[in-house]
């Protein structure tokens, strides 16, 4: 999944390290990027590497970025209770992840966009990756609520 650079800097070993729109970072050789899977000097990339879109595998493995905090979460929903804009394709925003958390029963969670076509129960969350079109279907009785993670404030 393609996401842009928001943030570039050199850590204290002296590795590039560029912070993606997602939150999560990318490590780099000294003065080159990997874009598509081809090193590209950071001298190639006309004055700052800020924008350029670098693919975050991270984003395709549904991994939550480890620093990121919970900030808030819906009421419980049941299949009776689900507002219906849930169940068509809905995206949050910029930088903003969510979990889906299921109490009781399953909910079908599907991300086109990654092919991904998930049976959510209590022993599966759902990881909900900011941008990204998606829905939920109630299979029978369900009740769950969906958990917001955002970045920490410094």
């Amino acid at each position: 999944m393609r996401r842009p650079i928001i943030q570039f800097e050199s850590n204290r070993l002296g590795d590039d390290i560029a912070t993606l729109s997602c939150g999560h970072s990318q490590r780099s050789q000294r003065n080159s990027l990997f874009i598509n899977q081809t090193k590209i000097a950071l001298e190639e990339i006309s004055n700052s590497p800020i924008g350029v879109n670098l693919n975050c595998f991270q984003c395709d493995k549904f991994e939550l970025p480890d620093h990121f905090v919970p900030y808030k979460k819906t009421p419980i929903f049941t299949e009776e209770s689900l507002p219906v804009a849930l169940t068509r394709d809905h995206s949050t925003k910029i930088g903003i992840w969510a979990k889906i958390i299921i109490s009781e029963g399953k909910l079908r969670y599907r991300v086109d966009i990654l092919k991904a076509d998930m049976e959510l129960s209590q022993d599966k969350s759902g990881i909900i990756i900011p941008e990204i079109m998606h829905n939920v279907e109630p299979l029978g009785i369900v009740s769950f609520f969906i958990q917001f993670y955002k970045a920490p404030t410094v």
